[in-house]
C-alpha cells in the first residue's frame, strides 16, 4: 500500500514514499529531499552463510548519469564499475549499521541505493543514508534501531546542517555524523585545520538534529514496520563457550604480552592447538570437525577477552605501554633519487613509504561522475599488499578498504596544498604499506607529508595522524578505558578507531569505526584531546626532525612549470588553425603547454632555456603592436611601392619606399631583400589593425 511521509529536516522538506516501488524487496523507500531523490532497497538471503563468523552485509551505492542529465561518456555509454565517489559513500553508510545488527545473525544482507535525481544544493549521500535506516526498519530484516545522518559545514565561523553548493564552496568543514537518539555511531570528516572545540560543537549540533529525524523515522516505522523475522541465531551455546572460556583466557593472557607480534602471534597458536587437543580428548575428532567454525569463534572471544580484561581489570596493554603512550617513531627523507619525492614513516611495526610525482596541469584527473567536482589536481592512493601483512597470497587491484584509507589521507593533507596559481603542477602521492599493524591510513598521512616536503611541494603545514582505540565495560558502556595509537590487536578487539589527521592548529580529516552502539560525547572530547597531544608530539619529535620545512628546490628530474598571462582573445593565435602554431611552439622546444580559458598559460619543460624560448615565442604572438615603438623587424616582401616587414611573429607592417631611408631610394631592391633584418619603427596604426613602419633616423643606407 502506497504511504507518503512528510517532514522538515534541516530547514528542506523530506518526503519518504513506500509501497510504489520495488515491490519484491524485504524493505523498500524512495526519499526525496529537495529536488534529490534515492531509492533505497534492502534485502535478505532466506538461509544464512555457513562458515563465517561475521555479518555478510554488502553496501552499493549506485550512480546513474542519468541523474544529472549526463550521458556517459566512452564508446560503451553506459556506467561501470562504482566511482570512487560511490565506494566512499557505500562505507559510510556502512560503517554505522554494521555494529547495530544481532551479533548472531548471519544472513546475506543488502542494501542497495540507486540515486535517481541530483539537486547540486542537496548531497544525495545524506537522503541515501537515511533511506537506508528507514529501508531496514521498516522491513522484515532483524535491524531494530532508529539511526540518522546529517552534513554540517561551518562558513563564516557559522556552522551549518547540509549546507548548499554556494556554502559548501566556501567551507571550511566537511563533516557527516550518523547517530542514534542516544549516541553518536559514526563520524567523518574532511577540516580546513578546524579546532577541536569547534568540531565537538558541529557533532552536537548534527546529533540534535538526528533526534527529531529519529523520531521521524520512529513514526513510519510504527504504522508500515513489518515484524521482524526469526532467524537462525550463531551464538555460541553456553557450554562450548564456557569450556573454552576456562581452558584458553588465562592462556591467551599471557601469551599476548609482548612486544613482539611474530611471537604473540606463535603463542597465539599454540594456545589455539592446544584448546583443539583439549577439544578433541573430551568429544572427538568427529565433534571437533562438525564444530570447528563454532570453536572458532570461541576462541576468538576467548582471545578477546583475555586482552580486554588486561586493559579494563589490570590496566595493561599487550606490549606493556602505557595508555597514552606512542609506539617508536622514525621517519626518513630522499630516500630515492629517480622520484621526485620520498619519504619512510616508522611507528612500531607499521611502515609506509610515500612517493610523490609531479606533473604538468594536464595531467590532472577528470571526473565523469555525478557530483560536482570534474578536476582533481592532487591525488593521494594507497596500497597494501599482501606481505605487509605477512601473507603469501598474489596481490590483486586496490579494494574498497585501500581506496576509502586513500582517500582519508588525501582529505587530511588537501586543505593545506598549495593553490595551481602558487604551485602550478599536478600532485600524485603514492602509499605503500610495507608493514602493517594499526593505523596504516595514519602512517600514509605522515609519510605523505614527509614526501611532499622532500619534493619542494610549499605545503601550507605538516599534518600528522594517529588514532584512539577504546574498551569499555561489559556491563556499563560509558565506564571506559581509552588508548593513544592502536596497534593491530587492540583494534581487533576493541570497540573503536577514532583516526584524527591535522597540523597542529586544527584538524583537517576525521574517520571513526566502532563495534559498539556509539559513543557519548564525552568519549569523543576525550579522542580530540588524545590525538592532538599525540600528533604534536610526532611532529615535533619524528617528522620535523627528518625535514622541517618544504625544499626549496625541486628534483632536476621534476618537471619545470612557469605561469604567463595572455589575453582570452589571443588564444587562438598561440594554437593557431588545427593546432598549427602551438604544435611548432612544441616540436621547436620540446616543452608542453596548456592554455586555460581565462588566459593562463602553463608551460612545462626541463631545459630551462628551451622553456624561455618557448615563452618568448608566446609572448611575442600575443604582443600589441604599440605605437612609437622600435623594432627589430625581418623583410617578407617586396613590393614595387616599399616592403612588408614583420615585427611581432605574424603580425607584418608596411614600410613604404619613401620611409626606408632618410636618402632618396629608387627601387626597394637597391637596399632590402626577402629575409634581411631591419630596425624600424612604428608611425601610425588604422582602426583594423593595420599599421605603418619607418626606418629613417635607424637606418644608414
Amino acid at each position: 500500500m502506497y504511504k507518503k511521509f512528510e517532514t522538515m529536516f534541516a530547514g528542506k522538506k523530506l518526503v519518504v514514499e513506500t509501497g510504489k516501488m520495488a515491490p519484491l524487496a524485504n524493505g523498500s523507500c524512495l526519499v526525496r529531499y529537495g529536488e534529490t531523490a534515492v531509492l533505497v532497497n534492502v534485502t535478505m538471503s532466506k538461509e544464512p552463510k555457513d562458515g563465517i563468523d561475521f555479518l555478510p552485509l554488502s553496501v552499493d551505492y549506485e550512480e546513474r548519469l542519468y541523474a544529472v542529465g549526463k550521458i556517459p561518456g566512452g564508446y560503451i555509454k553506459r556506467e561501470g564499475r562504482p566511482t570512487t565517489k560511490a565506494i566512499l559513500v557505500s562505507r559510510v553508510i556502512d560503517r554505522p549499521m554494521r555494529p547495530l545488527f544481532p551479533k548472531d545473525y548471519r544472513n546475506d544482507t543488502s542494501i542497495n541505493v540507486l540515486v535517481l535525481a541530483v539537486d547540486p544544493d542537496v548531497l544525495p549521500e545524506v537522503p541515501a543514508s537515511i533511506g537506508a535506516s528507514i529501508a531496514l526498519n521498516i522491513s522484515d530484516i532483524p535491524f531494530d534501531v532508529l539511526v540518522g545522518t546529517t552534513k554540517v559545514g561551518l562558513v563564516d565561523g557559522k556552522l551549518i546542517l547540509n549546507p548548499n553548493l554556494a556554502e559548501r564552496e566556501k567551507s571550511l568543514l566537511d563533516l557527516t555524523v550518523s547517530a542514534t537518539p542516544e549516541k553518536v555511531c559514526m563520524i567523518e570528516a574532511g577540516a580546513s585545520e578546524v579546532e577541536e572545540e569547534k568540531m565537538l560543537e558541529a557533532i552536537k549540533l548534527a546529533h540534535t538534529e538526528i533526534k527529531e529525524l529519529c523520531k521521524f523515522i520512529g513514526e513510519i516505522k510504527k504504522e508500515i514496520g513489518k515484524s521482524k523475522a526469526s532467524y537462525k541465531s550463531f551464538a555460541i551455546p553456553e557450554d562450548l563457550k564456557n569450556f573454552i572460556a576456562e581452558i584458553a583466557t588465562d592462556k591467551f593472557k599471557e601469551a599476548v604480552q609482548t612486544k613482539s607480534k611474530t611471537t604473540r602471534d606463535e603463542n597465539v597458536t599454540k594456545v589455539n592447538e592446544f584448546v583443539k587437543e583439549e577439544y578433541i580428548k573430551k568429544y572427538g575428532e568427529e565433534e571437533y570437525e562438525a564444530n570447528k567454525s563454532m570453536i572458532n569463534e570461541a576462541l576468538y572471544k576467548a582471545e578477546k577477552t583475555a586482552v580486554r580484561n588486561l586493559v579494563i581489570e589490570e590496566n595493561k596493554r599487550v606490549d606493556g605501554r602505557g595508555n597514552d603512550e606512542i609506539r617508536e617513531l622514525s621517519a626518513e627523507v630522499g630516500l630515492f633519487e629517480r622520484v621526485h619525492g620520498s619519504a619512510l614513516f616508522t611507528r612500531g611495526l607499521t611502515q609506509v613509504l610515500s612517493m610523490v610525482t609531479l606533473g604538468t596541469v594536464s595531467e590532472e584527473q577528470t571526473f565523469d561522475g555525478i557530483d560536482e567536482e570534474v578536476t582533481k589536481r592532487y591525488m593521494h592512493h594507497y596500497n597494501m599488499p599482501p606481505y605487509s601483512v605477512g601473507e603469501a597470497r598474489a596481490a590483486r587491484g586496490p579494494g574498497r578498504r585501500e581506496i576509502g584509507h586513500g582517500a582519508l589521507a588525501e582529505r587530511a593533507l588537501e586543505p593545506v596544498i598549495p593553490s595551481k596559481e602558487e604551485f602550478p603542477y599536478t600532485i600524485r602521492v603514492v602509499s605503500e604499506v610495507l608493514s602493517s599493524n594499526g593505523s596504516t591510513s595514519q602512517g600514509s598521512i605522515c609519510g605523505s607529508t614527509l614526501a611532499l616536503m622532500d619534493a619542494g611541494v610549499p605545503i601550507k603545514a605538516p599534518v600528522a595522524g594517529i588514532s584512539t582505540g577504546l574498551f569499555t565495560m561489559p556491563d556499563d558502556s560509558t565506564k571506559y578505558i581509552m588508548v593513544t595509537d592502536i596497534q593491530g590487536i587492540e583494534d581487533f578487539f576493541g570497540d573503536m578507531d577514532f583516526k584524527v589527521a591535522g597540523t597542529k592548529k586544527g584538524i583537517t580529516a576525521i574517520q571513526v569505526d566502532i563495534k559498539i552502539d556509539g559513543l557519548t560525547y564525552e568519549i569523543i572530547e576525550e579522542a580530540f584531546a588524545r590525538t592532538k597531544k599525540a600528533r604534536e608530539y610526532i611532529l615535533d619529535e619524528v617528522m620535523l626532525k627528518a625535514i622541517d620545512k618544504p625544499r626549496t628546490h625541486l628534483s632536476k628530474y621534476a618537471p619545470k612549470i612557469e605561469i604567463i598571462k595572455i589575453n582570452p582573445e589571443k588564444i587562438r593565435d598561440v594554437i593557431g588553425t588545427g593546432g598549427k602554431v602551438i604544435n611548432k611552439i612544441i616540436e621547436e622546444t620540446g616543452v608542453k603547454i596548456d592554455i586555460e580559458d581565462d588566459g593562463t598559460v602553463f608551460v612545462a619543460g626541463v631545459d630551462q632555456e628551451k622553456l624561455d624560448q618557448a615563452i618568448k615565442t608566446i609572448e611575442d604572438i600575443t604582443a600589441e603592436v604599440e605605437l612609437n615603438k622600435t623594432y627589430m623587424g625581418k623583410v617578407t616582401k617586396i613590393l614595387q611601392f616599399g616592403a612588408l616587414v614583420e615585427i611581432l611573429p605574424g603580425k607584418e607592417g608596411l614600410l613604404h619606399i619613401s620611409k626606408i631611408s632618410n636618402e632618396r631610394v629608387k627601387k626597394v631592391e637597391d637596399v632590402l631583400t626577402v629575409g634581411d633584418d631591419i630596425l624600424v619603427k612604428v608611425i601610425d596604426i588604422e582602426n583594423d589593425g593595420k599599421f605603418s613602419l619607418t626606418a629613417k633616423d635607424l637606418m644608414k643606407v
